[in-house]
């Protein structure tokens, strides 16, 4: 039954994947005629009434949203997702989808990094070698010794390492909150922040684009119901792996709609850190099965 509910869960990953692959190009379109403050900030909204959607039928109130015994971190965790989608909305416009996405692809290697002086976790040589492989990676992307190597490529990076103290933020508020609750503060922090400046750079969007702010919004919605669901009935473990695929997918975009081209370079250093990081997916699966067996092995 795992296996099947693993498979099911691989499904709904990858469709949340190519979601939150078109909306990374809807960003980038919008981001490139409006302010940045506005569009997250019509994001943000919608998310917040989602969260308080969820709580709802989670709970028939909001009452377990105040009893969160983690109320600063989860202020923090929305400030630092709020900070990481702008930064990478930024990111879309200056550098294109497919570099920054393939520069994005280190947050996983900077979960496990990470995942020991935030979480107490134990981090072997191993994994710490697959680390040390995927900033390679990012240096093989990046160029910084070529004459065209600019400083917003570096911005896609901050953007992964504040997405990694959020995934490690919501792992640790995790232990008590659900993921209702984590949602619900995440929207509302969201909202609050960006409320004033999008209102103060608003201005108003044509027929078009407002029709695909709608379905950025939309499409927001979708794609976290998508990786709810995934997380609710497949292994977290088992299914890390497809989440690669929103690379694949927004090379696809970028290069089809966009006209963006994908240099060896980035698609060489993109291969490097993907394959350092299905390596730490990997071996935490391995721990994590010898754990449950008894004997512990290195990480």
């Amino acid at each position: 039954m795992a296996e099947q509910n693993n498979r099911l869960g691989a499904l709904l990953l990858c469709a949340a994947m190519l979601v939150f692959a078109a909306q990374d190009g809807i960003s980038r379109h919008l981001g490139s005629h409006y302010n940045v403050f506005s569009i997250v900030m019509l994001r943000y909204w919608v998310f917040s009434g989602f969260g308080v959607f969820l709580v709802w039928r989670s709970f028939g109130s909001l009452k377990p949203v105040l009893a969160t015994p983690y109320p600063l971190r989860q202020v923090f965790r929305g400030v630092l997702l709020v900070a990481q989608i702008c930064i990478m909305q930024l990111a879309f416009v200056r550098l294109g989808l497919i570099e920054s996405h393939a520069v994005f692809t280190t947050a996983p290697l900077m979960v496990a990094a990470l995942s020991g002086p935030i979480l107490g976790e134990k981090v072997g040589w191993r994994r710490w070698a697959a680390i040390g492989a995927g900033c390679v990676g990012v240096l093989v992307i990046l160029k910084p010794g070529a004459g065209v190597f600019s400083l917003w490529s570096l911005v896609p990076l901050l953007g992964a390492f504040l997405y990694a103290l959020y995934g490690l933020l919501t792992r640790y508020v995790g232990r008590a909150d659900t993921s209702a609750v984590s949602f619900f503060w995440m929207g509302i922090v969201g909202a609050v922040i960006l409320t004033i400046p999008g209102l103060w750079f608003w201005r108003p969007m044509t027929t078009a684009d407002s029709f695909w702010m709608l379905t950025l919004c939309c499409t927001g919605i979708i794609g976290h119901w998508l990786l709810i669901r995934c997380y609710e009935v497949a292994e977290a473990s088992a299914v890390q792996p497809f989440a690669y695929l929103q690379l694949v997918f927004v090379a696809g975009f970028g290069i089809a709609i966009f006209g963006e081209v994908l240099r060896w370079n980035v698609a060489l250093g993109a291969g490097i850190v993907v394959a350092a990081g299905l390596f730490t997916i990997w071996r935490q699966r391995v721990r994590a099965r010898a754990l449950a067996i008894g004997p512990s092995i290195p990480t």
